[in-house]
């Protein structure tokens, strides 16, 4: 990657204490129109596949953890261009610094009015919200103020594009790690926005041809987020197999030691790239069947969740385990171990990968 030595830990640590990406990484993304992995190449965009898509995501969330997060998540916010009406789409990308953060939550109200929708409500952990332009909400329809129900007696659900200038950030993202992705909420009130700016997130609702947008959105994110976490698990093992042997030139483990800890690390890397393989290929194996047969299967979707969920079970048991060979050196504040520790450590709480089912 050309710009990797722009990306060290000397820039993650400056934009950890900004609270954001710095303004140089900023730029270097637009320059590569990262935020815009999944948008088409006459959009402006880099038009990637999924399978292409998460191996750069995994790069740079090894490089840092709060750079491929906010990558991933705007890039993800920025895949909504599938679905978006022509007209709004084309106003939304036409800005080359386009940058959309969201939140899965549903967290406003969204009332049908003489022809408009009117909106108020709030939304937790929008990574990137400092560095949008615009933002993706979602929220429950009323009509007139009557909530809107589907057929099962739920609550209707869409999404809406949001404009930064129409919504109120709140700065709550106080967490010890991921930092720099400034994962903050945003509020809104009695908001009036034309119908064409809402939207649903399903294959048949795709407005766009691409098979990118025909992948279902809950596998598509299980992927995206899974190799966040192997990028990050991949970069805290690299720091702690480094700082075991900075321990040992001063301390001198004896051979027996050194033979316990060489096993271990080898078998837990072992583990690690077994899983990293059948992650890639799983989800390759989805695309294949995409691109050929215009769809998947319930059985391989179900296999990409597996691996996805599998893969983030193990990365913590594979960074528990190898955690204590770093010493005290990963208890200290404000080093690059602590950081990606820290990160690791909050990251991989995400409900999305939780549970292993």
């Amino acid at each position: 990657m050309k710009h990797s030595k722009l990306f060290d830990s000397f820039h993650a640590a400056e934009s950890e204490q900004l609270g954001r990406l710095s303004e140089e990484w900023i730029q270097v993304i637009q320059d590569e129109k990262w935020f815009k992995l999944f948008v088409s190449q006459d959009l402006g965009g880099l038009g990637l596949t999924l399978p292409e898509a998460l191996r750069l995501e995994e790069k740079l969330a090894r490089l840092d953890g709060s750079l491929g997060w906010t990558v991933t998540l705007c890039a993800g916010a920025g895949w909504f261009v599938g679905f978006l009406d022509e007209e709004l789409r084309k106003e939304v990308f036409s800005n080359p610094k386009v940058c959309l953060a969201g939140s899965g939550f549903v967290g406003g109200k969204a009332d049908l009015k003489d022809g408009h929708y009117v909106i108020s409500g709030s939304w937790t952990y929008a990574s990137g919200a400092l560095h949008a332009t615009h933002f993706t909400a979602n929220c429950e329809i009323l009509e007139n103020g009557e909530p809107l129900l589907d057929k099962k007696g739920n609550p209707v659900v869409r999404a809406f594009i949001l404009k930064k200038e129409e919504v109120e950030i709140l700065d709550g993202w106080n967490y010890m790690g991921m930092i720099a992705t400034g994962s903050h909420a945003f509020k809104t009130d009695n908001l009036a926005v034309p119908t064409s700016r809402s939207f649903e997130i399903l294959p048949e609702k795709a407005r766009l041809n691409e098979p990118v947008y025909q992948y279902p959105f809950l596998q598509f994110a299980e992927a995206t987020l899974a190799v966040n976490i192997l990028g990050i698990s991949r970069h805290l093992i690299h720091l702690i197999e480094e700082s075991f042997w900075k321990r040992h030139d001063y301390r001198k483990y004896d051979k027996r030691h050194l033979r316990y800890f060489e096993k271990v690390f080898e078998k837990q890397n072992r583990k690690l790239e077994k899983l990293r393989k059948e992650l890639y290929s799983q989800v390759q194996e989805s695309w294949n069947e995409l691109d050929g047969n215009g769809k998947i299967s319930k059985s391989t979707l179900k296999q990409v969740s597996r691996i996805s969920r599998k893969l983030t079970q193990n990365c913590r048991e594979i960074n528990g385990r190898l955690y204590p060979f770093a010493g005290l050196e990963a208890a200290k504040t404000h080093t690059e171990l602590n950081r990606v520790w820290r990160d690791f450590n909050t990251v991989s709480q995400h409900a999305l990968l939780i549970f292993p089912f």
